[in-house]
């Protein structure tokens, strides 16, 4: 997994345990997702969204865990 949590932080000037502080979670559960080490719950990520002024597409990427394609039959 990827983020941009980081970029989004600096553009808002906060740190680490400021951000941490807004969502409810420890400053070492944000350093692990912007390193990519922790897979947060859909709330958890809604959270960080809602407070960098984002969306969730914005900040994650999960990579290439396959392309899924949406057909009518």
């Amino acid at each position: 997994m990827q983020t941009r949590i980081k970029e989004f932080r600096a553009k808002r000037n906060l740190t680490q345990a400021e951000l941490a502080d807004l969502v409810g979670v420890r400053r070492e559960t944000i350093v692990f997702l912007e390193a990519g080490k922790y897979n947060p719950s859909l709330r958890l990520a809604h959270q960080v969204a809602k407070a960098l002024g984002t969306t969730i597409d914005t900040l994650f990427s999960f990579g290439d865990e396959g392309d899924y394609t949406v057909t009518e039959e």
